[in-house]
């Protein structure tokens, strides 16, 4: 009992460090397009680097487990593609929503897959916690880092375009308690039927999806305030930065 309660409190510190991405909200800056373009392409660069160097071996290294070497690249192929696909529908769908405010579209879309990344991330945290605390501990805080940045993708965009740092908190905070919410349906329904296999098709498809916001809006949206440099830079140093953070991980 001790470690599910401990599984519980990892898993929700892991999802409230997305709220620490929040922070650059509250300072004032000069140049705001500058900061604008340059959180879009850092939170890209940190997003494509999740999808190639965590999401994708993971996808790869759970259905393995199950099928030979070419039909697990088949299927993380297919998943990704259907990630894609699935990723371009939601695009459409926001779109007609969010009345041509396209910064605010980025926003809303980087909440989006950013819960779908953070539900599975939270069912793999409470499962590892349970099991063995001492190997939960290293993976909330590899967690907890590349959640602040992804905090930042969801609420530089949400405040820049609304003008409403409370919009900006609870539409990061929804996408910070989707972690724990993971842990909780696995308690509750599936800790006795998830499969690693339906894990490494869901962490395929997320990362189809998420590759898609990175490549096709926010770095978009980056380059569009003609900060060239800044975003080439910005982009580098997140791709860097979560690719260490993995490394270690």
């Amino acid at each position: 009992m001790n470690n599910i309660k401990y599984a519980f409190i990892l898993t929700s510190i892991a999802g409230a460090s997305t709220l620490i991405g929040l922070l650059p909200i509250f300072f004032k800056v000069k140049n705001e397009n500058k900061l604008i373009s340059m959180s879009c392409s850092f939170a890209s660069g940190i997003i494509i680097s999740i999808s190639m160097f965590d999401l994708m071996p993971e996808s790869i290294h759970y259905i393995r487990e199950r099928f030979s070497f070419i039909p697990t690249i088949i299927i993380a192929i297919t998943s990704i593609f259907i990630g894609i696909v699935l990723s371009m529908i939601l695009d459409h769908y926001v779109e007609e929503k969010s009345s041509n405010n396209s910064l605010y579209k980025v926003g809303l879309l980087s909440m989006i897959a950013i819960i779908l990344h953070n539900i599975p991330e939270g069912i793999v945290t409470f499962i590892v916690s349970s099991k063995d605390i001492s190997l939960g501990i290293p993976l909330t805080l590899a967690i907890a880092m590349h959640n602040i940045p992804e905090g930042i993708s969801i609420g530089i965009p949400i405040y820049y375009s609304q003008k409403s740092s409370s919009k900006a908190f609870w539409y990061t905070f929804i996408s910070a308690i989707s972690e724990p919410f993971g842990a909780l349906i696995t308690y509750l329904f599936l800790k006795n039927i998830i499969t690693n296999t339906s894990l490494g098709i869901l962490f395929a498809i997320i990362a189809g999806i998420m590759l898609q916001i990175s490549t096709c809006k926010l770095l978009p949206t980056s380059l569009n305030y003609n900060y060239k440099k800044s975003s080439v830079i910005s982009f580098t140093v997140g791709f860097i930065f979560m690719f260490i953070i993995l490394f270690f991980n």
